[in-house]
């Protein structure tokens, strides 16, 4: 299963904000086996956003989605991805409960029409309640297209996604991903010669056009990295498949050159 991320926002084009949610999203689904092959940024614009789907849907199973769904104007992207799944859009009491027993812990008895608009979801679609703000996502699927729609701030989008989002793509990965993180020595502690990407990828050579595991390095300021993945049914095959490959990095590297080798949780 392939999957695309789209984040939705001007103020992430205009460069106001970091997109830490892609980040974050393309981790978490590297842990969950599933691969993803392109990260799209789109502003506040339905036609645009409408346009990076079709784009995402040309090559990819399924895409996640965040930002858009605040209570302002220009917070669009619900409302046109339900028009582009064809979903009626419907009142879930459940949100609008959610919503007005907030306001009144904060002294309001009165609720704006944005922050109603907040608990009109799309008809028989999933949806992900928001336990961290007022906006709920949702999955909604058509003719074998998948979309999860989170909202944008990271303190409500990622426990979502850890709570509703992993166990639901869980299900649609046949695979595990584990990766192996080589630290070699910085620059200030051996040769730069040595631990520099150019010469510790000469050092791998053909190592590196392996398949699976794959072998990748990364420069760093002070060294360089090498990060070694294997994809596998369980997390101890994955494991088995990386020890081989692990132990022919360190051989050509050579053991006094490694800071240090451990598995990549982050």
């Amino acid at each position: 299963m392939v999957v695309e991320i789209i984040s939705v926002g001007t103020e992430i084009l205009m460069g106001n904000i970091v997109n830490t949610n892609a980040q974050y999203l393309a981790k978490r689904l590297a842990h969950l086996g599933l691969d993803c092959h392109y990260q799209t940024v789109v502003g506040d614009n339905p036609a645009r956003i409408k346009s990076a789907l079709d784009v995402a849907y040309s090559r990819a199973d399924a895409v996640i989605m965040t930002g858009g769904l605040g209570p302002t104007k220009d917070d669009l992207t619900k409302e046109m991805l339900m028009e582009y799944f064809g979903k009626i859009p419907v009142v879930d009491e459940k949100a609008l409960h959610s919503l007005e027993e907030r306001l009144k812990a904060r002294g309001f008895n009165k609720m704006s029409e944005g922050l109603r608009k907040q608990a009109i979801v799309p008809a028989d679609s999933l949806i992900l309640y928001n336990h961290h703000g007022t906006a709920p996502g949702c999955v909604m699927e058509r003719d074998g297209k998948i979309c999860i729609l989170l909202p944008g701030p990271p303190h409500e989008m990622q426990p979502m996604f850890e709570e509703c989002c992993e166990l639901y793509l869980n299900a649609k990965s046949d695979k595990i991903l584990v990766s192996i993180i080589i630290r070699c020595l910085s620059k200030y502690e051996a040769p730069i010669s040595i631990v520099g990407e150019s010469p510790v990828a000469d050092r791998l050579a053909e190592i590196l056009d392996g398949v699976n595991p794959t072998v990748a390095t990364y420069a760093k300021e002070d060294g360089c990295i090498i990060r070694v993945t294997a994809a596998g049914k369980t997390h101890e095959e994955a494991l088995e498949l990386l020890k081989p490959v692990v132990e022919k990095c360190r051989e050509r590297i050579g053991e006094e050159f490694i800071k240090f080798v451990k598995e990549d949780t982050d």
